[in-house]
């Protein structure tokens, strides 16, 4: 059965305009867009949007949904229906799997997960490591959104911390390469020091000291130092610090060769939280200052930094309880990342225009997706409508990431979900799925 779908009297957010309109959908693309209005054709479902926000869908160029190996934290139906929930159309999920997706054939077995299980859109990171150039350099552009490289450890095993390896992948890989940053070396000596003050006991309020601003910097500067020399396409992700800022430059996300996300962890909490929060918001790189919060604020709104993005990364709550150096790093965010973002709309930090621009035209721009990430004619129907006056509360009971809890419980927000579309298909509907079609593989329009 084909979709047939007409949302009258929306207020559309779309490059940079706030307007009313009509939209249709036919199939899985979006038809027409009418500022006039459009007839109601039969066998058309009619949904009338007054009043509501439509958004194209958000889409999470990082989230850790942790299928296969380590599913007794995550897997992919659960988190692709959390973000579906949460207005995500369509995310691009990381290696550090178990097995590490260091192959073509372990890279093809999560594409094939996906294409069974996901109710978003979909694609999947090549994961390079000291040894894997070969397999890396297989990798097609085309239906492939990247390449992520560790350069600092976080949870896996995928480390690449030889120089002469790195300079090889930045110098041959033809694909955008996105980067952990943070220097092993600087967060090793801040350990020990922490070690020898606090003994095992070291409190979570050391967190940002360990993995701190100069272990950020160094390894940023070096992804970017290598980046120029070798003019690789390189995409860092989740900046926490407003020393790095300086490494970007201003200006529109498809102008540039060297780009950077900020996660809306970073845009949320700081290192005050940590009393009330603990291991709850325990993330590699770390939350920071208050000052570093506002400064990637105010990146995000000078267009220094490019895409917002969650790091969705969940943990057992039986994991978080441990102590400091038991306790993994990483929390589930993608069920309340536009949630949060329209709240700080609420709070006058971002326009809505910033917002949509941030974590849907950006993202299409900034890895060449093909045919979304806009509200547009013959794109697909990647679809979010928000009621902004509607508040509710984080609680266990509305939670659905398999993990169980949220860094957000207790927090109330002022806009709600109402429905999503993916690819044309009605997802969610104000707590409802229809979970009979799944979503697609996202492709890629480069060379």
């Amino acid at each position: 059965m084909t979709n047939a779908y007409l949302i009258k009297n929306a207020t559309l957010v779309n490059e940079g305009e706030i307007f009313q309109a009509d939209l249709r959908i036919k199939g899985d693309r979006i038809d027409e867009i009418n500022r006039n209005g459009l007839n109601h054709k039969e066998g058309e479902e009619l949904i009338d949007a007054g009043g509501l926000y439509l958004l194209p869908g958000m889409i999470d160029d990082q989230v850790h949904f942790r299928e296969p190996g380590l599913t007794h934290k995550a897997e992919i139906y659960t988190e692709a229906k959390a973000a579906v929930a949460g207005g995500i159309t369509s995310f691009m999920e990381m290696p550090n799997t178990v097995p590490n997706t260091l192959t073509q054939e372990l890279l093809e077995d999560k594409y094939q997960i996906a294409a069974k299980k996901s109710l978003a859109n979909y694609s999947f990171f090549m994961g390079a490591s000291n040894d894997n150039l070969d397999e890396v350099l297989k990798t097609n552009g085309k239906d492939v959104c990247g390449v992520k490289i560790f350069m600092g450890s976080s949870t896996g095993n995928m480390l690449v911390d030889e120089d002469e390896v790195l300079n090889e992948i930045f110098k041959e890989c033809p694909l955008l390469i996105a980067t952990h940053c943070e220097d092993e070396a600087t967060i090793r000596k801040n350990l020990e020091l922490a070690r020898q003050r606090f003994g095992e006991d070291v409190p979570m309020q050391q967190h940002p000291i360990i993995r701190s601003e100069e272990a950020c910097y160094l390894s940023s500067s070096k992804a970017v130092e290598l980046a120029k020399k070798h003019n690789t396409r390189l995409h860092i992700l989740h900046i926490s610090t407003a020393k790095e800022l300086e490494l970007f430059t201003q200006g529109a996300v498809g102008d540039k060769r060297i780009t950077a996300e900020a996660c809306i962890h970073h845009l949320w909490f700081t290192d005050e939280d940590y009393e009330r929060k603990g291991t709850l918001i325990k993330w590699n790189p770390a939350v920071k200052r208050m000052e570093d919060r506002s400064a990637i604020r105010n990146a995000v709104n000078d267009d220094v930094i490019d895409v917002i993005a969650t790091d969705h990364a969940p943990h057992t709550m039986e994991e978080k309880k441990n102590s400091y150096f038991n306790a993994p790093s990483g929390g589930p965010l993608v069920q309340h990342a536009l949630p949060a973002l329209l709240e700080l709309h609420r709070e006058g930090i971002y326009s809505l225009e910033t917002i949509v621009k941030k974590t849907s035209h950006a993202l299409a721009d900034c890895f060449q997706i093909n045919d979304r990430g806009y509200l547009r004619e013959g794109y697909f129907a990647d679809l979010v409508l928000v009621d902004l006056h509607k508040p509710w509360y984080v609680s266990k009971e509305n939670l659905l990431y398999k993990c169980g809890w949220s860094p957000f419980e207790g927090q109330q927000f002022w806009s709600s979900i109402e429905k999503t579309f993916v690819s044309g298909h009605l997802a969610y509907d104000q707590g409802d799925f229809n979970e009979s079609v799944k979503g697609k593989r996202m492709s890629f329009d480069r060379d």
